[in-house]
C-alpha cells in the first residue's frame, strides 16, 4: 500500500497557518508528500522547504485571479496537488489542519483495511474547531469531512476544497451511496481560527475576496471599519481540555487565551444559541 499525502498552501507566514506542523503530523504515514505552493513572497515557499524531509515534493503555481468566486481557487489548487500524487490512497489536509498522533495507527489500519474494497472512495475524519485560542471549539461548524480518498482519478476536490465529488456524476461523496465512505476513525484539529485578531481580520477579508471579488457582501461590510476581528461567539463556546496533537506544543506553549469565560452552561446566550442552532455538542 503506498500513501501519498497533498496539499496547497500560499501567504502561510503573513496569515500565521500552522503547515509546518500540519504537513508533520501525517509525514509518518505517507511515502510521499507533495506540496503544491502557489507564489507569494512572505517566505512560504522557504518555510515549506525548511521541513527538510525527502518524502516532501514541491510544486509552485500561479493562482489564477478569475476563479476569485465561490473559493472555486481553493479546489483548483487540491486538485493540482492531487494530479502529482501516485499512491494508492491521497491524504488531504489544508495547512491550518493538524492530525494527532495518537490517531495515526487506526488511520493506517483504515486504509488497509479498505484497500482491497474499491466501492469505499473516500474516508472520512471528525473534526474540532479551534476558535480564537487553544482551549474553545466550535461545535456548530461541521463535524465531518472526507480527508482521504482513493486515488484512481475518480475523485476529486470540489467546491471551496472542503470535500470531493465523484467525477462522472460530480455527486458530492458525503451525500452518495454509503458505501462510498468509511470513518477513518482519525480526528482533524483544525487551527484556521486561532490567530491574533489582527492578523485574522486580515485573513478573513482575503477569503471574502476569494469567495466574493472585489465587492464584499453586504453583511461583511462591517469587517471593513474594524481594525481587528472581534470573536463573537466566544462566549459560548466549548471548552477543550485534551491532549492536543504533539507538533503544536510549541505553538500552544506561547499562547494564551483569548479571553475569560465562564461555564456555558451558566450563560443564558448559550441556551438562546441551541434555540436556534440546535445542540450540536
Amino acid at each position: 500500500m503506498k500513501v501519498s499525502g497533498f496539499t496547497f498552501v500560499r501567504n502561510a507566514v503573513k496569515y500565521d497557518y500552522p503547515v509546518v506542523e500540519s504537513i508533520s503530523s501525517i509525514l509518518p504515514v505517507v511515502d510521499e508528500f507533495i506540496v503544491n505552493v502557489g507564489r507569494c513572497d512572505d517566505g512560504t515557499l522557504e518555510l515549506v522547504r525548511s521541513i527538510g524531509d525527502p518524502k516532501i515534493r514541491i510544486v509552485e503555481s500561479v493562482w489564477d485571479e478569475t476563479l476569485r468566486k465561490d473559493g472555486l481557487i481553493y479546489a483548483q489548487q487540491t486538485n493540482i496537488a492531487l494530479s502529482h500524487c501516485t499512491g494508492d490512497w491521497a491524504f488531504y489536509i489544508q495547512a491550518d489542519e493538524v492530525v494527532h498522533e495518537d490517531d495515526l495507527p487506526m488511520i493506517q489500519e483504515a486504509m488497509r483495511r479498505h484497500l482491497g474494497n474499491p466501492a469505499v472512495k473516500g474516508l472520512l475524519f471528525r473534526y474540532l474547531h479551534f476558535i480564537a485560542d487553544y482551549w474553545s471549539t466550535n461545535p456548530w461548524y461541521y463535524h465531518k469531512a472526507v480527508r482521504i480518498i482513493r486515488n484512481n482519478g475518480e475523485v476529486e476536490s470540489c467546491g471551496d476544497a472542503v470535500g470531493f465529488h465523484f467525477k462522472a456524476t460530480q455527486q458530492y461523496l458525503q451525500s452518495g451511496p454509503k458505501e462510498w465512505i468509511a470513518p477513518s476513525d482519525g480526528r482533524m484539529f483544525h487551527y484556521g481560527w486561532v490567530k491574533d485578531p489582527k492578523t485574522m481580520l486580515a485573513k478573513v477579508k482575503e477569503q471574502i475576496t476569494v469567495y466574493h471579488g472585489a465587492t464584499p457582501p453586504p453583511q461583511q461590510a462591517a469587517l471593513y471599519t474594524q481594525d481587528s476581528f472581534q470573536y463573537e461567539d466566544y462566549a459560548v463556546l466549548k471548552e477543550f481540555s485534551d491532549r492536543h496533537p504533539s507538533v503544536m506544543n510549541a505553538r500552544i506553549g506561547r499562547a494564551q487565551r483569548w479571553g475569560p469565560r465562564q461555564n456555558r452552561w451558566l450563560n443564558l446566550r448559550f441556551y438562546k444559541e441551541i434555540a436556534r442552532r440546535g445542540f450540536r455538542g
